[in-house]
This record gives C-alpha cells, structure tokens and sequence, in this order.
C-alpha cells in the first residue's frame, strides 16, 4: 500500500523532467554544388591523392547551433537553426567532394593510414551570421603541403552571401552557398 504513493510521484515527476532541450523542426546540412559522379572510379595510379582534413574551430562555431555576430565582441545563435553535427565535419566532406569533382584528385580522410601524396588542413574561422552586414560569412585559413615536398602553403578564403533575414529557414542556404564558394576556390587553388 505504501508503494502505491510513490509509483504515483515518479509518475507525475516524469512527465516534468526533460533531459535536454527540445529539438528543432529540422536540422541544416551542407550540399555540395560540385560532386563526383555516383558510379565513377578514381584511383591513386592515375590521379594524385590528397588527404583532406577536418578544419580546426572556435568553441563560438564548434556548436551545432547557427552564431550571429551581433559586434566585435558579443554573439548570440539563430532561434530553433541547428546543423545535423558541427560545421567542421561537415565543411571537409563539402571540401573533400568539391576538390574530387573540380580536380580529378582521390579524396582521403584526414586521417588517412597511407601517404596521401598533399595534404590540405585549415582554421574554419567564420561559419556566422554577420547581423550588421545581413550575410553569411564563411571564412577558411587554409595550410597545403603539395606531394613529396615539406613546404606549407598558407592562404585565407572568404565568402559572404547576403541573407534575407536571420531566421532558421534562410539562415541554411546562405551559409550552403558561402561554404560552396569558398570549397570551390579552395579546389581551384589546390589543384593548379
């Protein structure tokens, strides 16, 4: 009889607790403009190789959530925009893909266990919303090391792509088109 009281508690307790918050109505994901085609072989005994790896990130876009830089020194993140992981992971495959269509090179993981012949590594610096300019910003330092040789070849890519206003359904294709730009002129670069 004296379980009876409690069953109850747990009962009305439970439908109070929540383990995290509520997930937004859908997740954001990149989509490359330039892809391999489905059914295509590549191969290292043709084609160079090159190892891409996932950019290092700030803690600001390191998230899954969509920064705003609202100032120098202040940010906030877009209301119910949140990516499927963190920008990061999905920038290299975005990058990774874009260099295979663009270059006919073989595209390896950053972690790859041969030697990748180059090997392309970088700094995500912006994945934001710039709240004073209305646009997307994407912005990637990136490092190259060009086959056998040790000399690193250091350049910065941007791009900055109007949004109509920051909301979680324009906030995605602003920040897809900005990273496309940015992976295509890292693909030109790495592949003269």
């Amino acid at each position: 009889m004296k379980t009876l009281p409690a069953i109850a508690a747990a009962a009305l307790l439970a439908g109070c607790v929540s383990f995290g918050s509520k997930p937004p109505p859908s997740l954001l994901v990149l989509d490359s403009s330039a892809a391999v085609t489905v059914g295509d072989t590549q191969s290292s005994a043709t084609s160079p190789t090159i190892a891409v790896a996932t950019p290092l990130a700030s803690q600001e876009i390191a998230v899954q959530r969509v920064p705003v830089r609202s100032s120098d020194t202040s940010i906030a993140y877009v209301k119910d925009a949140q990516w499927v992981e963190p920008p990061a992971n999905l920038f290299a495959r975005l990058l990774g893909d874009t260099i295979a269509a663009r270059t006919g090179r073989v595209v390896l993981g950053g972690q790859a266990a041969i030697n990748p012949g180059a090997m392309l590594a970088g700094n995500l610096r912006n994945f934001t919303i710039d709240a004073a300019t209305m646009e997307a910003v994407v912005t990637y330092d990136a490092s190259l090391i060009r086959g056998d040789t040790q000399t690193v070849e250091t350049r910065r890519f941007e791009a900055r792509v109007p949004v109509s206003a920051i909301a979680s359904d324009s906030v995605g294709p602003a920040l897809n088109q900005a990273a496309n730009q940015v992976a295509t002129q890292v693909a030109d670069w790495v592949g003269r």
